[in-house]
């Protein structure tokens, strides 16, 4: 398994964001969130994109690093995601909360949010 997180694997369209914030469904894990939509053509099984509210982080500086952060975590344990399916995913990964978590309890988090929604993919 590579640990990358490759260009053709980022959500850069605005209609495609739009689609997914009004047809989209959406799994959390405090202070994270996945808001996800099946697509049909794609060629790549996860497409996903990073956000970091203004609300909670006035400085830019402050949500880079945890969109740095959360972008790191998803490289780290996309395999989650990956593994056991044959569907498409786009997908939008929100840090909701001002607290100011490390990386460690950040990975904790996004590993018990991956499980919870390969659970809801694959229903057992």
């Amino acid at each position: 398994m590579k640990f990358t997180y490759p260009k053709n694997e980022k959500v850069k369209h605005r209609k495609l964001i739009e689609k997914l914030f009004t047809q989209g469904k959406s799994v959390s894990k405090y202070p994270l969130r996945l808001v996800f939509m099946e697509v049909g053509n794609s060629d790549e099984p996860f497409q996903l994109s990073v956000s970091v509210s203004k609300k909670y982080f006035k400085k830019a500086v402050d949500r880079n690093r945890f969109k740095r952060l959360l972008r790191e975590t998803y490289r780290l344990n996309q395999h989650i995601l990956k593994e056991n399916t044959s569907k498409s995913y786009v997908c939008m990964f929100f840090y909701q909360t001002k607290e100011t978590l490390s990386f460690e309890e950040i990975n904790k988090k996004t590993i018990e949010l991956f499980e919870k929604f390969k659970s809801l993919q694959n229903p057992e």
